[in-house]
């Protein structure tokens, strides 16, 4: 990590995110009625990390993969698609009722709850879709583009994120244990991030050692994502993180609350190590990894 300019490198990246969200968000009118349209596009453009499709488009790197940028983020920009639909359906009043979403209002506050529904919808066939085309313009064969979405689509649906979904449902207002709160966290933030990677991976056709060593970044680098945005929920104001409510006004489980902050912070920082580790198992020379780990865990919103 020494030496790595991850400032520089985010910034950079989230500029190619940013471009080719706008490139995906054009389309949506030509395939969804004008309200569920604006929606998707305010669920889709208004900000944010886009960690996702940077570990994607850097795992390809790693793996030895070449493209121009907008290809290869036209071809990343589908996971942080379904990530948009995520937020926007958490926010809906019938799982945490937000009113915040990264300093704005939500998206169903702008455009109504139906029309904020209907576009999280619609967001995961879009999502599905542009892997395939994406991935055909990068010059990926039929069989990679398909294991692609095959990989996308499990990590958006019952055995991942819709999953995790219904199970953060489940546990409101319940004291889940350690075990359960991880599997939680494993399908509604682990499994796309996890997915983010290997599908990198598998567009640089990457050899099978390489490949299980991603998933296992991605699966501690998920918890230790979602560990850290407990400690952040409980210690930052509703400003500095730009939403609100938080868990706790939610009567959810976290980390903090099983382990209180000192051992949630050392249960990030350990799944952050794990993560590098599985890395160099491996031999997996990434630099840009090893610097996102890290980040992950020392972030301040």
């Amino acid at each position: 990590m020494s030496g790595f300019d991850l400032e520089e490198y985010l910034r950079s990246e989230q500029t190619e995110v940013e471009a080719a969200l706008g490139r995906a968000a054009a389309e949506f009118d030509e395939v969804l009625p004008s309200n569920q349209a604006a929606a998707g596009r305010h669920g889709v453009v208004s900000g944010g990390k886009r960690l996702r499709p940077i570990l994607c488009a850097t795992a390809f790197r790693a793996c030895g993969g070449s493209a121009p940028s907008a290809l290869l983020y036209d071809f990343a920009a589908s996971i942080e698609l379904i990530h948009a639909y995520s937020l926007i359906h958490d926010d809906l009043p019938s799982m945490d009722d937000a009113e915040l979403r990264r300093g704005e209002p939500t998206t169903h506050r702008v455009h109504g709850v139906e029309a904020a529904t209907l576009a999280g919808v619609a967001l995961i066939p879009l999502a599905t879709r542009r892997v395939l085309v994406a991935g055909d313009a990068l010059g990926l064969d039929a069989e990679t583009r398909s294991e692609c979405g095959r990989l996308l689509s499990e990590a958006a649906g019952a055995a991942g994120m819709v999953g995790g979904q219904g199970l953060d449902l489940l546990g409101e207002g319940r004291e889940l244990a350690s075990e359960q709160l991880t599997e939680l966290h494993r399908h509604k933030t682990g499994a796309l991030l996890t997915a983010a990677l290997e599908i990198g991976a598998v567009a640089a056709r990457a050899e099978p050692h390489v490949r299980s060593a991603l998933r296992g970044y991605g699966a501690h680098a998920g918890l230790a994502f979602q560990i850290a945005d407990d400690v952040l929920d409980a210690t930052a104001t509703a400003e500095q993180l730009g939403k609100r409510p938080s868990d706790a006004d939610l009567d959810k489980s976290t980390y903090v609350a099983l382990h209180g902050l000192d051992g949630a912070r050392a249960l990030a920082r350990a799944e952050a190590e794990a993560a590098v580790a599985a890395l160099d198992r491996a031999g997996v020379d990434a630099p840009a990894l090893v610097a996102l780990a890290d980040f992950i865990v020392t972030r301040r919103s």
